[in-house]
């Protein structure tokens, strides 16, 4: 991952504080520690974060177009951007990288605010393009990378991909926003767009936030939704093999690194599902990481270890106690607001593990949420199974009475 923040003055186009921009960049350091630039000029300013994935020696940033009139920061991947260029090249555009990063400010240029329905991958970015005096932000369609932002009252605005880098501008008000607190004790987290703060918000997924000079903070724009609705009738046989094709692809298309690459493994089915793939699409190992517990009632890893050898993975295994609340502190400076979800401590110790011997790890999250994998969805079914039966002016009391 890497990381982006800036400042833009809708207003005035003041000078931007350098010392403060460089110290919200700082911010992020952990989430970039390969590079860090920064872009300045009138009433704007652009700091990135580098974790290096793809075009190791030329794919710095900020990174701009052919004359500087369009300049980007940018956190994620575009899986499909070998597919864009010859596209855009085909439009004139010309290009000085191998990165997926310059084919976002080119199709900026092709496409405009439409562009990012062009883009299949995980991203967060902000775009400056002086010509349009135009500040434009977006995040990927499921908000897989994060982005904050937040209105001062003296037409500051500023983003980040955490929290913590709008907070170091110290004019950033640090009041509780109530709907927020209710929404963690309802959720576990603080679900977009607010944040634990009144003064920032988070861009929601699958939508775009364009700011010209002069001009008010308008909404963000949604230019993707998930499409509840019927798909055509299918064979679960048909079913099966679409299944496995899509997932095949979607881990295909992952697979693109210039540095070393491998998986978590858990043992359930989505990260083994995941592992499998892989396995079947590189000619080397596969490099897996698992966490075990002390507790047998909580240790899964012979699961993982059944897996690891179908497949030959090089698989790595780190045991962690079920008692190992060193993290609780660790975690709550990287969130920076409430989280209630405890898998975070072995997710880090998984991630503090893989980190030894690969940068990118693939992942199964996700899984039970999309096929109904967990016993909650089979109760609510039977739940709804009994409501239907009610009658309403008995439902109502009695449902009303249990929830």
């Amino acid at each position: 991952m890497c990381g982006i923040t800036g400042i833009f003055d809708s207003s005035a186009r003041r000078d931007i504080d350098r010392g403060l921009l460089e110290r919200m960049n700082q911010s992020l350091f952990h989430r970039g520690p390969d590079e860090g630039g920064l872009h300045l000029e009138p009433g704007v300013g652009l700091g990135h974060r580098r974790l290096s994935i793809i075009d190791l020696s030329t794919g710095q940033q900020p990174l701009f177009n052919e004359d500087g009139s369009v300049v980007l920061v940018y956190n994620g991947e575009i899986y499909n951007y070998l597919d864009l260029v010859p596209e855009l090249q085909a439009l004139g555009h010309v290009f000085r990288t191998r990165s997926d990063t310059e084919v976002i400010v080119h199709a900026w240029e092709a496409w405009g605010e439409a562009c990012v329905t062009r883009f299949r991958g995980m991203f967060a970015f902000a775009l400056w393009d002086r010509n349009r005096e135009t500040l434009f932000l977006a995040r990927d369609r499921l908000g897989v990378k994060p982005l904050y932002y937040a209105m001062l009252d003296d037409g500051m605005l500023l983003f980040g991909s955490e929290l913590k880098a709008l907070l170091v501008h110290p004019r950033l008000q640090r009041v509780i926003d109530p709907a927020a607190v209710e929404e963690y004790f309802a959720y576990g987290y603080v679900p977009e767009p607010r944040t634990i703060f009144r003064s920032a918000l988070k861009l929601p997924p699958g939508c775009t936030l364009s700011l010209r000079c002069g001009e008010k903070l308008r909404e963000p724009r949604e230019y993707w939704d998930v499409p509840f609705k019927p798909g055509p009738r299918l064979t679960e046989a048909d079913a099966v093999e679409e299944l496995r094709a899509r997932l095949r692809d979607s881990v295909k298309v992952r697979l693109m690194s210039e540095v070393p690459l491998g998986a978590f493994l858990s043992g359930g089915v989505d990260s083994s599902g995941v592992v499998a793939m892989m396995a079947g699409l590189s000619a080397d190992p596969v490099n897996t990481c698992s966490i075990s517990f002390g507790d047998p009632a909580f240790n899964e890893s012979a699961y993982a270890q059944t897996v690891a050898d179908r497949y030959r993975t090089r698989h790595r295994v780190e045991q962690v106690d079920t008692d190992d609340f060193g993290l609780v502190d660790r975690l709550a400076s990287l969130y920076d607001e409430p989280y209630a979800d405890s898998s975070a401590m072995p997710t880090y110790r998984v991630c503090e593990l893989a980190r030894k011997s690969v940068t990118v790890a693939l992942s199964g999250d996700g899984g039970d949420e999309s096929f109904g994998g967990y016993r909650r969805y089979r109760w609510h079914v039977n739940e709804e199974r009994v409501r239907s039966l009610l009658p309403l002016q008995l439902r109502r009391p009695v449902f009303g009475l249990l929830g």
